[in-house]
C-alpha cells in the first residue's frame, strides 16, 4: 500500500510539473515580432558580439530569399518561419534612408504571398507554400512592402497576415487550417485623400485567441479569432482610430488580461476577455508604428509624427482618460512622460535598468525606465526601422543600409563592435538558444558562435 500511496503521489507531482511547464510553452520562443510577450528579450542565448559574412565567421548558415518584406522571422524549436511577398514583375524596388516623400511605389502586377520554413541548424528550406496569389488589394510606400506583418504561432498553428490579401492558419508543417478575408485596410495618412502606405501590424496569439488590429483610414477595428477555427470570438469597434501599423501587445497584471492597442488619437487598453475599454491617452503621434511593452510593472508606449513623438510610461491597473495637459508630464497613473523624442518606427527595448529608444534619425537615447531621466544620447547617423533586441548583455541595433551595431547593456555607450550584413535590413531579429536570425532584403542569415 505504502508503495502504491508514493507511486500516485510521484504521479501527481510528475502531472503538476508538467501543468507548470505548459502554463508559458513560448518562453525560450521567439513565436512572434520581437519573440515572447514582444519584450526584445531572450537571455541565456550566447549569441556572438562580432561576426563577418565575407569571411563566414559566426556565420551558421546564409541562403537567399525570394521578394520583398518586412517581417521578421520567428522560432519554434528548430523550425524558422518568415512570409515573403514575390512579384511577377522586375520593379520590386526597395527605397531606404532617410526622406519624407508620401509616395507610393508602382509595382502593381501580381504577387505570390508566400510563407517558408526553414531549418534552424542548417538554412535548408523544410516547406514554402503560397497562401494567396494575384494583384495586391492594398498599395503600399515606396519604403513599405506587401509583406511586412511578422507571423505568430503558439507551437502547434502559424498564424501570418498579409493584410488585405488575407489571413491565414498553418500547422508547423505547412498544412493550411483555416484562412479569413479581413476585408480592405486603406492604411495611409488622416491627412491626404487616395495614399495607401501598406498595413503592417502583426497578429499575436494569446491563450487561444489570435488577436489582429486593423486601424485604417475608416472602419478601424480590433478582433479577437478562436484560433482553431479562425471564427470571430470578439470584434471591437475602433471607428475613431485612424491608420497606425503598430502590434498589439498583451500585458497581464493583478489577475487582469490587457491589450494595448498603439493608436492615432488614443493609445487604449482593452479588456482581453469583455472586450471594454480600461484606459485611454492621448497626446501621441500621427503615424503610430511601435508596439507597447511591459516592464517594471509599467507599460512603455512611445510614438512619432506631428505635433508630438512620446515616451510613456503607465501604471497598468489605470483606468479612464489619462490624458495629460500639453505642459503635465506626470500624474498618479502615468508615472513620467517626455512629449517629444519617441522614435518614429523601433519599439522600445526595457532591458535590465536601461530603456533604450531608437530613434528613425540615428538617434539612440537610454533613459532610466522608472524616472525617464536621460542616461545618455548617441547618435549613429544611420536610417533606423528596426527594433533593439537585446541578449545576455548585449543589445543589438541593426541600420537600415544592414549595419548592426552591439552595445554593452549599461548607464554609458559602450559599442562592442559594429559589423554588416552587407544587405538592406529593415526587420528586427530574431533569437534561439545559441542563434541569431537576420531577415535582409534578399537573405536570411543565421549568426552563431564558431
Amino acid at each position: 500500500m505504502k508503495i502504491l500511496r508514493y507511486s500516485i503521489v510521484f504521479t501527481i507531482v510528475l502531472a503538476s510539473l508538467a501543468s507548470l511547464t505548459a502554463q508559458n510553452p513560448a518562453e525560450g520562443q521567439w513565436p512572434q515580432f520581437r519573440g515572447y510577450m514582444g519584450s526584445g528579450i531572450l537571455d541565456g542565448a550566447s549569441l556572438p558580439a562580432q561576426w563577418n559574412l565575407d569571411k563566414k565567421e559566426n556565420i551558421q548558415w546564409d541562403v537567399p530569399v525570394p521578394g520583398l518584406a518586412h517581417s521578421c522571422p520567428v522560432i519554434w524549436e528548430n523550425s524558422v518561419f518568415i512570409t515573403t511577398a514575390v512579384s511577377s514583375s522586375a520593379r520590386d524596388s526597395l527605397k531606404i534612408g532617410l526622406y519624407g516623400d508620401i509616395d507610393m511605389a508602382d509595382d502593381r502586377s501580381a504577387h505570390q504571398f508566400k510563407v517558408m520554413c526553414y531549418d534552424l541548424k542548417s538554412g535548408k528550406l523544410i516547406w514554402e507554400q503560397t497562401a494567396w496569389e494575384g494583384v495586391p488589394k492594398e498599395r503600399r510606400h515606396t519604403k513599405s512592402t506587401y509583406a511586412n506583418q511578422t507571423p505568430a504561432t503558439d507551437g502547434q498553428h502559424l498564424v501570418v497576415s498579409f493584410g488585405a490579401n488575407g489571413l491565414y492558419c498553418y500547422d508547423l508543417k505547412g498544412k493550411l487550417l483555416w484562412t479569413k478575408d479581413l476585408g480592405p485596410l486603406a492604411t495611409g495618412p488622416f491627412d491626404t485623400e487616395g495614399v495607401e502606405w501598406g498595413s503592417a501590424s502583426s497578429p499575436i496569439i494569446h491563450k487561444g485567441k489570435v488577436i489582429i488590429q486593423a486601424d485604417q483610414l475608416k472602419g478601424s477595428y480590433l478582433e479577437l479569432l478562436d484560433i482553431r477555427t479562425g471564427q470571430s470570438v470578439l470584434k471591437i469597434d475602433r471607428e475613431k482610430q485612424l491608420s497606425s501599423w503598430g502590434t498589439p501587445a498583451i500585458c497581464e497584471t493583478a489577475g487582469k488580461t490587457l491589450i494595448i492597442a498603439n493608436g492615432f488619437p488614443f493609445v487604449i487598453a482593452y479588456d482581453f476577455e469583455t472586450g471594454k475599454e480600461v484606459w485611454k491617452i492621448s497626446g501621441v503621434g500621427d503615424a503610430p508604428s511601435p508596439t507597447a511593452i511591459m516592464a517594471n510593472n509599467l507599460v512603455y508606449v512611445n510614438s512619432a509624427h506631428g505635433k508630438w513623438s512620446p515616451i510613456i510610461a503607465i501604471r497598468p491597473d489605470a483606468e479612464g482618460d489619462l490624458t495629460l495637459g500639453d505642459t503635465v508630464t506626470k500624474s498618479a497613473q502615468v508615472p513620467w512622460m517626455i512629449k517629444r523624442g519617441g522614435a518614429y518606427m523601433a519599439s522600445l527595448l526595457v532591458y535590465g535598468d536601461n530603456l533604450y529608444n531608437m530613434q528613425i534619425s540615428g538617434l539612440l537615447t537610454v533613459l532610466d525606465p522608472l524616472t525617464g531621466k536621460m542616461r545618455y544620447r548617441q547618435n549613429l547617423a544611420k536610417a533606423f526601422s528596426s527594433s533593439p533586441v537585446a541578449s545576455d548583455g548585449k543589445v543589438y541595433l541593426t541600420a537600415e543600409t544592414g549595419e548592426v551595431y552591439v552595445i554593452e547593456n549599461g548607464p554609458e555607450y559602450k559599442l562592442l563592435a559594429q559589423n554588416n550584413m552587407n544587405d538592406p535590413c529593415m526587420a528586427t531579429p530574431a533569437i534561439t538558444k545559441g542563434i541569431l536570425i537576420f531577415r535582409t532584403q534578399h537573405r536570411l542569415i543565421a549568426i552563431k558562435n564558431s
